[in-house]
């Protein structure tokens, strides 16, 4: 089996062929039609995703006045976070080969459907991509309520230091806020240059809410209302933030000292999550992430075969590359954010 990557590298290990060996990889790659548009499977998974949005609203209606709702509550999680994926296939442009459809679709996808700003999304996943699990330049571990590494540990204060004593424990507990989260910092960044059309995010978005709890209330007394939504939302922030959460954290952390080539540092700090065709749909293809790193364009039923050619291509190099199982990987990220708190737990 196995074992995980250091969290820590020398800062000068940086190999002189690295751009050269990325160049032969991607030649690979090319090679074997992995970059060339899915239109047919886009359409297919599109198509199932849309089926499931309608199908979910028409039996709220259908169910009427029941606590089985919170069943569908829980189905439509699932089937939110799917729009969610594809919105995010979408940013990538592995959908369409030219800008303009991508970007309608992924509007339509995250603001309307899903009820989260594309523009802002999409500026903060473009920086992660260009500096993944980095603690300067990566919005996704940038220190907030949660620090990601005993650095970050050290100098935090208030509710992070708080919450960073006993994160191991707390992690998967806050998931259930993320889809909150997400809806707050959509709204928050329509006032930021990270948001190109400012009033087209925004209406998009306040037609999501109207139609989103317009539907709830008119369905459901308020009491069953007020429970749909909290499971709805509870389910879809774990959901996503369980699809998520593998790709990266227990994974190599980069500072400012590290030198690495681009093809060590998108390797290096992706895991690889096993486990057949459930997991590719269950995690949209997100489970081959060094690959989605190292190709962001390439379409999600090319993923697969890339992981196998990337993989003999960082053997043959000496390139570390790390997979594991979905549940192996939870236990090693629940162990590095124990590790994290140490710093601050000697404190209580």
């Amino acid at each position: 089996m196995p074992t995980p990557l250091p969290s820590t590298i020398a800062p000068d290990q940086r190999p002189a062929s690295g751009g050269s060996e990325f160049a032969r990889l991607s030649r690979r790659i090319a090679a074997e039609g992995l970059l060339d548009r899915r239109l047919g499977y886009y359409a297919v998974r599109s198509a199932l995703v849309l089926a499931g949005y309608a199908g979910g609203w028409y039996l709220l209606f259908a169910l009427g006045n029941t606590w089985w709702q919170l069943a569908l509550a829980a189905g439509l999680s699932v089937v939110f976070a799917q729009v969610g994926l594809l919105s995010h296939d979408l940013a990538h442009r592995q959908v369409f080969a030219r800008h303009r459809p991508n970007e309608v679709g992924g509007r339509i996808a995250a603001n309307l459907l899903l009820g989260m700003s594309y523009g802002w999304w999409m500026t903060k996943h473009t920086r992660h991509h260009a500096n993944p699990n980095h603690e300067e330049r990566d919005p996704d571990v940038a220190p907030d309520i949660v620090v990601w590494s005993q650095g970050q540990a050290r100098r935090s204060s208030g509710v992070a230091r708080f919450l960073g004593r006993r994160l191991a424990y707390l992690f998967f507990p806050l998931l259930l806020l993320e889809g909150l989260n997400l809806s707050y910092n959509s709204f928050r960044a329509l006032r930021t240059p990270a948001v190109k059309r400012p009033w087209l995010e925004c209406a998009l978005l306040l037609a999501h809410f109207a139609g989103y709890l317009g539907l709830v209330l008119a369905a459901l007394p308020a009491d069953k209302a007020v429970a749909f939504l909290a499971v709805h939302q509870a389910l879809l922030g774990l959901y996503l933030g369980c699809v998520f959460a593998p790709n990266h954290k227990g994974m190599l952390m980069v500072t400012p000292g590290m030198r690495l080539d681009f093809l060590r540092r998108q390797v290096l700090t992706s895991r690889n999550v096993r486990g057949g065709r459930f997991t590719d749909a269950l995690m949209g293809g997100l489970n081959y992430q060094v690959e989605h790193h190292l190709f962001p364009s390439m379409p999600t039923p090319a993923l697969a075969r890339a992981a196998r050619i990337t993989r003999e291509f960082c053997a043959e190099n000496g390139i570390p590359y790390y997979e594991t199982g979905l549940l192996r990987s939870y236990r090693e990220i629940l162990a590095h954010l124990h590790r994290t708190g140490e710093p601050i737990r000697g404190g209580e």
